[in-house]
């Protein structure tokens, strides 16, 4: 009777059972959190709703989580919780962490800004001041409208002698441009009235560079069919086989890819450039910002330094790149 007694209160009480299953589950989201970080590359773009693309678009933003695990984890006691939410910590610092670190200060050769001026600004004339303010050498400029672009115009002549056009997109530069031409980066579908993209030579003092400007097509999310970027994923593939049979370099791209450079979709882009420094600089949208799809990539150069800018009348921010001249590109 006594053993019999002794064993029965020696078993755990059902509600230590449940803290014990708790812990399992937070240390189960913790390890799956991590895996989504490191191995996001893994999870499927081409299914409908395009989910790796998704992901990777707010790839940075999976870090809010970790605290939320961590916070769980000490108020039900769970110390396997809490020793797992360490992985997806570590997973983040990993990938995010020099995205926290001061960029580099050098003076660049060439300051470029990429913006997506919107074709509902309501001030074009004060977002062309806003530009000009900033000194660069380049001014890339998206959904530029046949009504703003004399606004545009006027306002940065003095400074920027020099600009191309073609069909919604504009670049103003502080020196000559040559060999200006369309870049023909239309998706199956889409007529011959929508041009979006242009290549220019731009002669520097620092020597010639290839300037392209684009502007990709817009993505869409929905409930009901999840990431729409079948025409931006197009576009970006048309575009980067024009950078890859491009025989100039140095060679800059700015533009407005509707995606970040951790989205797969844009692949055909950033396996042929540099990839950019290690900072968030998120561009859009505008009024909380989320991500960076506003871009400055480059080819036998390097973006020491990348940054948003203060908004305009756009629902993105301008970002403002720090370009140096070095040797080829890796992914060439």
């Amino acid at each position: 009777m006594g053993g019999h007694g002794a064993g029965r209160g020696r078993r755990r009480r059902p509600e230590q059972w449940s803290w014990r299953r708790r812990g399992r589950v937070l240390a189960g989201l913790a390890v799956l959190l991590a895996c989504l970080l490191v191995f996001h590359g893994a999870v499927p773009a081409g299914l409908p709703g395009r989910p790796g693309s998704l992901l990777e678009t707010f790839l940075p933003w999976l870090g809010l989580a970790v605290p939320l695990l961590a916070a769980l984890a000490v108020l039900r006691r769970a110390a396997v919780a809490g020793l797992a939410a360490l992985l997806p910590a570590a997973a983040w610092l990993g990938l995010f962490g020099g995205h926290l670190l001061p960029g580099e200060e050098r003076a660049p050769d060439l300051l470029a800004v990429q913006h997506n001026v919107s074709d509902e600004n309501p001030d074009p004339a004060g977002t062309a001041r806003a530009l000009a303010a900033t000194g660069a050498d380049l001014l890339a400029l998206e959904e530029l409208t046949s009504a703003a672009e004399p606004a545009y115009a006027a306002e940065l002549a003095p400074r920027y002698p020099y600009h191309a056009l073609s069909g919604t997109v504009g670049l103003w530069s502080k020196h000559p441009l040559a060999d200006v031409r369309p870049v023909d980066i239309r998706p199956t579908g889409i007529g011959e009235g929508w041009n979006r993209a242009l290549r220019a030579t731009a002669r520097t003092p620092h020597g010639e560079v290839a300037v392209y400007v684009a502007h990709l097509p817009s993505l869409r999310l929905s409930p009901t069919h999840g990431f729409g970027s079948v025409r931006r994923d197009e576009s970006a593939a048309l575009l980067g086989a024009a950078i890859a049979a491009e025989p100039a370099d140095p060679l800059i791209l700015l533009g407005d890819l509707n995606g970040t450079v951790d989205d797969r979709g844009l692949a055909p882009l950033t396996s042929r450039t540099e990839p950019p420094p290690r900072d968030f600089a998120f561009s859009w949208p505008a009024a909380l910002p989320l991500a960076r799809i506003d871009q400055v990539l480059t080819r036998s150069a390097a973006v020491t330094r990348i940054r948003s800018l203060p908004a305009t009348g756009s629902d993105h921010l301008p970002v403002a790149a720090h370009i140096t001249w070095r040797a080829p590109a890796r992914g060439r």
